[in-house]
């Protein structure tokens, strides 16, 4: 079964006005999209569908965490996430092409919108592109940066082990 089926989100038997959805998003839900950088998280999602003549417009309130890995010391974290987005759906007729990159075009034969690919772009532009533990109130894991530390460490000593070279030693006479 697709898990994603449940995000689909029919409209032609709506009437004009406002309508409201709710979702749950879990980790099958982010598991469904492949190389997805969240794996995990529990967030609550109010969808308020405003139908209109020409077009619907979709006001999304997605709250709760994502659990991410620290960049810094790898341990996990949960992220809270407080969205609150506008889209624009437009009903196009046979031409779907629309300059701009906000506004989603259906054909008039749609029945339904698709609205996990929507969902699941605005939770990711959410994410900060540096995550790291501080961003939830969290100290990093010392550790882990400890030993990264005693690494980097290693690698330098061992680097300068490499720049002792004789066959360089005339090259370094130079930089001198």
């Amino acid at each position: 079964m697709n898990p994603l089926k449940q995000f689909s989100v029919p409209f032609t038997g709506l009437k004009l006005g406002i309508h409201q959805f709710e979702y749950e998003l879990d980790d099958t839900f982010f598991n469904a999209f492949e190389y997805s950088l969240i794996k995990s998280g529990n967030l609550k999602v109010d969808l308020e569908l405003d139908k209109q003549e020409t077009m619907l417009l979709l006001r999304f309130k997605v709250i709760g965490t994502v659990n991410l890995d620290c960049d810094k010391c790898l341990s996990e974290f949960p992220l809270p996430i407080n969205l609150y987005e506008r889209q624009i759906v437009k009903f196009a007729g046979d031409d779907l092409e629309s300059d701009d990159d906000e506004i989603i075009s259906l054909s008039r034969k749609e029945t339904a919108i698709d609205i996990s690919g929507p969902l699941y772009e605005m939770i990711n532009v959410a994410v900060p592109y540096i995550k790291n533990c501080e961003q939830a109130d969290k100290d990093c894991d010392q550790e882990m940066i400890e030993r990264l530390e005693q690494l980097s460490i290693d690698k330098q000593a061992e680097e300068n082990k490499q720049n002792s070279d004789p066959r360089w030693e005339a090259l370094n006479k130079l930089k001198k």
